[in-house]
């Protein structure tokens, strides 16, 4: 699940990085607040792989292309690209990074994450976006690196992510906490600690040890082998703190089995983490990680119909969709969307876009400004306010309302 990476080679491999252009018009800049700045809608802030990291991530290892996350030091966070993955997944696994990035107002730790940011620029973070799946059998998965394959990034609208299949399952937001946690919020029982949150990571490390003496984590015999090449690569707090997460976003609520993390974590569900795991549950009580995800995320060009914010029992995917806030409808297919309870902000494709609400026309709230549409549900808790662009039709439970009528 987790590559342990020297930040010793990693800020070697930085200090060449810096002269490729930390501040180019491509990169995201994130502020002390609120946060990493998601990229202008019509750029994707992809590029071919900068001249100087081009000899260690080189063609022949199928390195094509690179993007980043800039940091408030004037350092980055370098994503390094093989060319069998697409620009969604690229963006995807960009955006789940910024996400874990964006400051959390009145979080205990979150609230500036300016500092978490810059020690992994300082320490030499770097996210490899890798061809295949973890079978040993790519090359680059020797180079400099957080390793995460393309056959375990699902992006939101993906048939992989439509049907919730866990022969592909994500493991971006695994992989990545993986590289937030090891370069910015820091590991103890290293010689040194070279986190920004060393506080945060005792917590961690407390909730872990509990986790696994009381058997809520990491349990049973078949765990035993596992359990002690962590402890000997001092991985245990990383590889609990992603089964909470996993469980807290709702990656496993629609696998077959009782529970999280391939069985491996007592809660399967974020509403199961308090009783099952109430130490686990105190981590995320307005610490660090945001209750939703903070990204606007690129529905794949691939799906049709109707893609549902709102948690839906027989929608397996819906488990981890009640989460998003705010979504792009991208390509040209005709396909709508079923807004949840928060404030929804939602783009548009070239096909015909409808937006679903709960109730009936008299209890919305609708405005027009050019191009801009919002729709306010007057019911608390129901709908939210909602910020449309590039959408055709509002379907209420008792009309259908045209936006170019309004």
């Amino acid at each position: 699940m987790k590559k342990v990476i020297g930040l010793t080679m990693g800020a070697m491999v930085l200090a060449a990085l810096y002269g490729c252009g930390g501040s180019s018009s491509s990169s995201t800049t994130p502020t002390p607040t609120p946060g990493p700045t998601p990229k202008p809608d019509n750029e994707l802030g992809i590029t071919e792989v900068p001249t100087a990291l081009q000899s260690t991530y080189t063609k022949a290892l199928k390195f094509d292309r690179y993007t980043k996350v800039d940091t408030p030091n004037g350092g980055a966070i370098h994503i390094v690209v093989q060319d069998a993955l697409t620009d969604n997944q690229i963006v995807r696994a960009r955006n789940v990074l910024e996400h874990y990035l964006t400051n959390y107002p009145g979080s205990q730790y979150g609230a500036d994450k300016s500092a978490v940011a810059n020690k992994m620029a300082d320490n030499g973070a770097i996210l490899l976006l890798l061809n295949g799946v973890d079978d040993g059998t790519n090359p680059a998965s020797e180079v400099e690196g957080q390793p995460l394959y393309a056959g375990e990034i699902q992006v939101e609208g993906h048939p992989w992510y439509i049907n919730q299949n866990y022969d592909h399952r994500d493991a971006t937001f695994e992989e990545i906490l993986h590289l937030v946690h090891d370069y910015g919020i820091g590991v103890d029982q290293n010689p040194q600690f070279n986190g920004a949150l060393p506080d945060y990571q005792a917590e961690i490390r407390t909730a872990q040890e509990y986790a696994l003496t009381d058997k809520k984590w990491a349990w049973g015999e078949e765990s035993a082998g596992w359990v002690k090449e962590l402890t000997e690569e001092n991985s245990l707090s990383q590889e609990y703190l992603a089964s909470v997460i996993d469980s807290y976003y709702g990656l496993w609520g629609a696998h077959e089995g009782q529970y999280g993390m391939w069985n491996l974590y007592v809660a399967k569900t974020r509403e199961q983490i308090p009783t099952k795991d109430p130490r686990g549950a105190e981590l995320l009580n307005n610490k660090f990680f945001h209750p939703y995800l903070t990204y606007t995320a690129r529905i794949d060009d691939s799906f049709e119909g109707d893609f549902s914010l709102k948690f839906n029992a027989a929608l397996g995917y819906t488990h981890h969709a009640q989460y998003l806030k705010d979504l792009r409808l991208t390509g040209s297919k005709n396909s709508n969307v079923i807004v949840n309870g928060r404030d929804n902000h939602i783009w548009g494709n070239t096909g015909t876009n409808k937006v679903l609400f709960s109730g009936p026309s008299s209890e919305y709230e609708v405005s027009k400004n050019g191009k801009e549409v919002s729709v306010k549900d007057m019911v608390d808790g129901r709908d939210g306010n909602n910020t449309l662009v590039d959408i055709e039709s509002l379907v209420f439970s008792d009309t259908t309302v045209a936006v170019n009528s309004l």
